[in-house]
């Protein structure tokens, strides 16, 4: 089975640390990943010009095109977003947008897949919450398959405090046994309930 990993993060930095390391597990257990970073990379915001209703394309040439293959293929999907403005990031959002297109070509490609959340504030309560639904919202829309850690630490996601410092993510205990929580759930997931997707 195939994970995608996005960071939209613009930085190579924390959020894409935390998800490095939920791969790195993911990958020791037998799994084939991929990792996209949207740090160096262009990805412009929709235009809702309808372009790709009629063309199976955007009209966007940017670095979205390796992200729309990724999404292809992948079997599950991780999104991790830095916090900003107390949400996701303008690049996360930017894919959220630019999904159209590639849903132009099959409405149902997303469906059956299992997605789930990471989320990377600077502060305590930063918005973590509100991020984690933000993905899960954007999971449920496309047909993808939401899972969290459940109950007692890890309600909708994994969730960490970086206070904007890679050395200091490191020493987030709560963040990376919420992490543990979610990627259990999410590996349950994919070996019971995606082969019946398919």
């Amino acid at each position: 089975m195939k994970i995608y990993g996005i960071s939209g993060s613009p930085r190579h930095q924390t959020t894409e640390y935390v998800l490095n390391q939920a791969l790195d597990s993911l990958t020791k257990e037998g799994f084939e990943v991929e990792l996209f970073s949207c740090a160096g990379k262009s990805i412009a915001p929709c235009q809702h010009c309808d372009y790709c209703l009629t063309h199976k394309e955007c009209i966007n040439k940017d670095d979205m095109t390796e992200v729309y293959k990724g999404l292809k293929e992948a079997d599950g999907l991780i999104f991790a977003s830095p916090l900003h403005s107390g949400g996701v990031s303008s690049n996360m959002v930017a894919i959220f947008e630019r999904t159209r297109a590639l849903e132009a070509v099959d409405l149902n490609l997303l469906r059956g897949k299992i997605g789930m959340s990471i989320a990377v504030g600077g502060d305590r309560d930063g918005g973590q919450s509100q991020a984690h639904l933000e993905i899960i919202s954007y999971y449920m829309i496309h047909g993808i398959i939401p899972v969290s850690g459940g109950g007692f630490g890890a309600n909708l996601g994994a969730s960490f405090w970086s206070q904007d410092s890679l050395d200091k993510i490191k020493e987030d205990k709560y963040g990376f046994e919420s992490l543990e929580r979610t990627l259990k759930e999410f590996k349950d997931f994919l070996v019971k309930i995606r082969p019946t997707m398919e």
